[in-house]
Order: C-alpha cells, then structure tokens, then sequence
C-alpha cells in the first residue's frame, strides 16, 4: 500500500501549462515589487490561480470557463473582505462555496480543481487587515491578473484552434483500433466499453466546438469522421456478436492507420492510401471493410468538399442536468452536501481555536476532500501530510538565505512550474512544493524574523484540516454509493423501457423534441450510475467481489443506452409490433423489478426483434449475466 501512494503515474509532462501557470503566479508579485507594493502583488497572484483551471477542452468552452473562474474568484476575494470580521458568516459561506462550486463542477463533468481556489481564494481574506471598504481595490487587482491568466490561456487559438477536437477525435479512432484487435479474446467487453466512452467524449467535446468561417471546413470534417466513427463502431459490434475468432491483423492495422492520419490538414495535398484486400481475404468483413474505406474516403477529400452543413450532436441542457441533479439518489449532489458540511465543520475548528493561520485548515480539509472516494480520500491525506513535512525542510533551507524583493518573485515562480509538472505524479511531491511557496510568500509578506512561527502553524494547521476531511468522509459517506446502485441501475432500465416506447410512437408522431429529452434523462441515468459505481469501489468497507462481478452488467446497460442513443439520433423512430414491444418491455420491466428487490433474474425469455436485433443481443446478455449470481446482498 506504501508502494502504491508514493507511486509516480506516467503521462505527459505538461511544460506549457507549468510555464504558463508559473508565469501567471509570479508576474504580479514581481509587478508589485517593482511598484514597491508587495502586498498589492501577492494579492494579484490570486488572480493567478485562473490559470490552473485550463484543461484540454475546447476554446470556446475554455474561454467561458475561464472568464467565469476569473470573476468569481474575484468576487470571493471581494466577499471575504466585506465578512471577515463575522466568522460565523465566514464558516457559512465557505460551506455554500464548496456546495456549489463540487456540485456544478460534477454534474457539468468540469474538468479542474473545483472549490479548492475558490476557497482558498475566499479564506485567504481572514489573514488580511480587515478593511471592507478594500473591497473593490482588491476585486480589481485580483480580476486584473485574472484576466491575464485568461488571455493567457486563449493564446493556441491563434495557431490551432480545433486542438481539444482533434485530440477528441484521435481517441476515438485508438479506441476503435483496440477494440477490433480485442474482438474474439477475453478483453473485448473492455475495450467496447473505451470506444463507448470515446465517442461520447468525442460528441461532447465537437458539440462544444466553435466554427469560423476560416476553419468551417476543416471542423466539419473532424464531425463527419466522429460520425463516421459510430458506423464502423456498429459494423465492429455487428462482426463481435457473430464471430468468436479474432479479427485480421491487416484490418485492424488499417484503422490504426486512420487514427494515425487524422491530422491531414488537406486531402488533396495529404493523402492515406489503404491497400485493398482482395474478395476472398474480405471475407465475412466486407461490410466492416467498407465503413473504413468510406472513412478513407473522406479523409483524402479536398476540404471544400466536405459538406458544408453537418449536425451536431444535441447535448443535454445545462439547466436540466443541474436541476436533475437536485436529488438525493444522485451522488454528486450527496458528495456536494458532505463536502459542504465538512468544510464547514473545518472552519468552525479553525475559528474557535488560535491557529496561526486558520484559513490552512478548511484548505486542507478541501484539499482531501477532493477524493471521491473514502481511499481516495485517506491517500490524499496521508501524501498532503508527509508532503508538507517535507515542504517545510526546504522551505527552512531557503528561508535561512533571507531571499527578498524581486528573488521571492522568481521563487514563487519557480515553485508553481515545478507543482503544476508534479501534479500529474504524485501529490506528495505537489504538497512539497506549494508548501514552500506559501511560507515563503507569508514571511515576505509578513517581514517577520521568526518564521519558525509560520512553519510550526502550517503543519499543525494542514494535519488538522486533513484529519477533519477524513473522518467527516468516513463518517458521513462510507456507504452512501453503495447502497443506491440498486436503485440507480432499476431507475436506468426503466428509461430505457420509456425511450424505446417512445422510439416505437415516434413512426407515427414524429416528434424529435419529445424523443431527445427522454434520450437526455436516459443519459443522465447512466452517468450517475457510473459515478455512484466508481464511488462505491473506494468505500470502506466493500465487498470487492460483488462490485467486480456488478461491472459486465453495467457496461452491458451502457451498450443498451448507447445503442437506442444511435436509433433517436439516426432514425429517430422503430417498427415494432405490438407483440414485440410488449415482449421487450416485460423483459426489461422484470430485469429492473429483480434488482429492485435484490433477487437474481430467473426465467430468462431470449429477445429475437427483426428491427432492433443489436438491442436484443445486449438484452439477451445482460439477462444472462443478471442469472448467474445475486451481485446485490
């Protein structure tokens, strides 16, 4: 277990964000040094926790993104200073911060830190001389380097302004190679399962996407070769149902071959040239070799030939998922009340005790927290603890060297490039580095002789937060996933039930609105099943055993939604009898009532439905794995 905390994960070392991120910390330090205001300059560095907000997404998702964080942070800085003397106010409102910001964050699937800056950036204000009427100079300087972390972030546009969609893309196409040199061997339902999720991620992130008129073309293409994808992903689970031997080396090379000429910046010029197999090789993958020429076809196409009006994929609403959400058998929306209660808790202890620094400790708390899980949680901790302790031996050698003026600057740049290309490691290593940071920057700030005051309240203060975060994790959420996948997994089939009844009225009606919304919820359904599933593999205690055997029915209800998914987009209607949709309601209908009451599925009835026969072989699965084993006492 020691081994696996202090593990260093592999990935890409992010350079550009760390230089950025640095940048953007250290910059306004070293401008209020050179205009003699030190204080005004580490306050401006706040803004500079903007930037740690940049992720891979779109541009245009990143512009809005950004810009809010920049606001708000800013508006918490401002808040904090008209409540610090109230901290029975403050203790409120930092609960409220972590609520809300956990709660959108998770539903809108957001990638980055969270509440962590906004709190940080809300609690800093405590330590400050208190003077409301500085509020609106200290909303300024902080917005002011904020806005620059957000024109920071925006310079790629210039040069690649589909990079997020690309990379989408990409993924998609990988996934597509591993899955059809995965088919015919034990490792197939998971690679399926890559694919189902890249695609999803793929829609998201084009339906995000911006089109100008200089890269319409361009942009359409990276759509249509997601669409493109879908139809080889079908014609891949079309020949997985019917064939147990593995699929040719030479096609699935073919796809890798795509994914790796996804970057064409021109068919004309660039051109991907598949060798073809002869009738006799093609075999029983005439269909399958089809959909990868047709998608060859589009990638050596010159750009003004690219249609020039393709559909994007509908999204569910924002308002909708956030108002979904508002649930108690959602788990983000569990998570966000535990969040917010604990952190609440960590500021009571904060401001009932003489910490030296009593904004450490809910920062820490939070910081814990961040964890979705109990283990996740305890992880944290323990690295953010010793990562601390090892924090303040480097933050004493450098301490001892009485760094001043424009060198604090450097330091604290510095400091935040090594954190932000460590994050992605380990984060012990990243408490070792901000926790120097933070010291240093208090001393400068401070000018006080005796740091040994500040390291002592550091440690002290981080042990606390994180000792509050854990337990009040545990006491609060230790079985809270658990014990709703049930219910979750009952309430999804049932969507399903309800979207394949309004697939088959939608022949007659023709009404696509209807159909995308319960399409919406189905999805919302799924997601927060996954999430309650992920959750509850990190809870203390768990039955690993019934959770792992849980997992081939969840991906099997996942291929159910993504295939009725593909119906509403595609056709947006199915024939079916009256006997055939009855026949696969009631089969749906008892799979859902035998998890409802925690039975195992008896009397198994094999679908076999003309229109719908990849549905009915998913159905037919998932009875069968239902059958084996009870998964829910």
């Amino acid at each position: 277990m020691i081994k696996q905390l202090f593990e260093l994960r592999k990935g890409p070392t992010p350079w550009g964000k760390a230089f950025c991120a640095g940048l953007c910390a250290g910059l306004p330090v070293l401008i209020g040094i050179l205009m003699g205001n030190f204080e005004l300059g580490l306050l401006g560095g706040i803004g500079g926790f903007t930037y740690l907000y940049v992720f891979n997404e779109t541009y245009v998702s990143r512009m809005k993104k950004i810009f809010l964080v920049a606001v708000t942070i800013s508006f918490l800085v401002g808040l904090g200073t008209i409540v610090a003397p109230y901290h029975w106010l403050v203790i409120l409102i930092i609960g409220l911060i972590g609520f809300m910001a956990t709660f959108i964050f998770g539903v809108l699937k957001v990638p980055g830190p969270a509440a962590i800056f906004f709190i940080l950036s809300f609690t800093i204000t405590t330590s400050m001389p208190i003077n409301p009427s500085q509020a609106p100079l200290r909303f300024l300087v902080v917005l002011a380097s904020g806005l620059f972390a957000w024109a920071l972030s925006m310079v790629g546009w210039v040069k690649n302004p589909h990079k997020s969609e690309i990379k989408a893309v990409e993924d998609v196409y990988l996934s597509l190679g591993g899955f059809c040199g995965a088919i015919g061997s034990e490792d197939m339902n998971n690679k399926r399962q890559m694919v189902i999720e890249a695609l999803r991620r793929g829609e998201e992130t084009l339906s995000s996407g911006y089109v100008s008129k200089k890269n319409k073309m361009e942009f359409n293409r990276l759509v249509l070769l997601n669409q493109y994808a879908d139809d080889l992903f079908i014609e891949l689970i079309e020949v997985s149902f019917y064939s147990s031997s593995k699929v040719p080396q030479e096609i699935t090379d073919r796809i890798r071959e795509l994914y790796k000429n996804i970057r064409l910046k021109d068919g004309e010029v660039d051109k991907i040239d598949l060798k073809r197999l002869s009738k006799e090789s093609a075999g029983e993958y005439t269909k399958l070799l089809d959909s990868i020429y047709d998608i060859e076809k589009l990638m050596n196409m010159h750009l003004d030939g690219i249609e020039s009006e393709v559909s994007k994929a509908v999204r569910p609403s924002r308002r909708m998922k956030l108002i979904k959400a508002l649930d108690m058998d959602f788990i983000v929306f569990v998570n966000s009340v535990r969040y917010g209660v604990v952190l609440s808790i960590s500021a009571i202890v904060a401001f009932c005790f003489p910490f030296t620094r009593p904004y450490w400790i809910p920062l820490s708390c939070a910081a814990v927290m961040f964890g979705t899980t109990i283990m996740s949680t305890f992880n944290r901790a323990v690295l953010r603890c010793f990562g601390t302790i090892v924090g303040v031996l480097i933050a004493t050698c450098i301490l001892s060297l009485h760094p001043a003026g424009i060198i604090v600057a450097i330091i604290n740049m510095i400091l935040t490039m090594i954190t932000e290309l460590v994050v992605v490691r380990n984060y012990a290593l990243v408490a070792m580095f901000i926790t120097p940071n933070a010291l240093i920057l208090a001393e400068a700030a401070t000018k006080n002789s005796n740091p040994s005051q500040f390291i002592t309240g550091r440690v002290t203060d981080i042990i606390v937060g994180s000792m509050i975060g854990l337990i009040g994790t545990y006491i609060i959420g230790r079985k809270s996933a658990s014990s709703r996948l049930p219910g979750l997994i009952t309430k999804l089939i049932r969507s399903q039930s309800r979207a394949i009844v309004r697939l088959e009225a939608n022949k007659k009606n023709n009404n696509i609105q209807d159909i995308q919304w319960i399409k919406e919820k189905m999805e919302i359904n799924l997601g927060n099943l996954k999430l309650a599933y992920n959750t509850a593999l990190g809870e203390i205690p768990r039955n690993q055993e019934k959770l792992e055997f849980m997992w081939p029915a969840i991906a099997s209800l996942e291929h159910i939604s993504y295939l009725i998914g593909k119906n509403i987009e595609g056709r947006e209607y199915i024939r079916l009898s009256d006997q055939e949709l009855a026949q696969i309601l009631m089969v749906l209908e008892k799979i859902a009532t035998a998890v409802e009451q925690k039975h195992v599925l008896k009397d198994i009835r094999t679908l076999d439905i003309d229109d719908i026969p990849k549905i009915c072989k998913e159905v037919n699965n998932l009875q069968e794995i239902l059958s084996m084993k009870n998964m829910f006492i």
